[in-house]
């Protein structure tokens, strides 16, 4: 069985405002995650949240840019470590933006799930995405 998290948002918000609360470090950390991203063709960045010690994960997601296409997609890898340092998750995940009448269609593409045994850390960040997403960009959105 496939496991993949896809979510389809729309915001009123042009492609370039969507764009940059999804490329610019702090506005990322105000609806994501602590992070030190730059928007570079293979760069490595970290996001860092909470640890979560029953699910056996430290706070730190290992990424890195893999594709950049402005204002239409960006993609960067998303890997997890147990506790030990042994490669728990190592998945890509996709941002595609859609210009549509009246503001953004937004695509999160969340792949190579398949192997990922930790159910409970799914379910948590399957949560999570739209949570962020949807809730909190939204609502930053809301209050410019």
């Amino acid at each position: 069985m496939t496991k993949m998290i896809k979510y389809n948002w729309f915001f009123e918000q042009s492609p370039e405002m969507v764009w940059k609360y999804l490329t610019t470090s702090e506005l990322m950390a105000q609806w994501l995650m602590n992070n030190d991203f730059e928007l570079a063709p293979g760069r490595e960045f970290m996001f860092k949240s909470n640890p979560q010690p029953s699910m056996d994960f430290d706070g730190n997601v290992y990424c890195r840019i893999l594709d950049i296409d402005p204002l239409k997609k960006l993609v960067y890898s998303w890997k997890i470590m147990q506790g030990q340092g042994k490669l728990m998750l190592d998945s890509i995940v996709t941002w595609f933006l859609i210009p549509k009448k009246g503001g953004t269609e937004l695509i999160l593409e969340h792949t190579g799930l398949d192997e990922w045994k930790n159910e409970m850390l799914l379910q948590a960040m399957n949560k999570g995405w739209d949570q962020n997403v949807r809730l909190k960009m939204g609502n930053l959105f809301n209050t410019k």
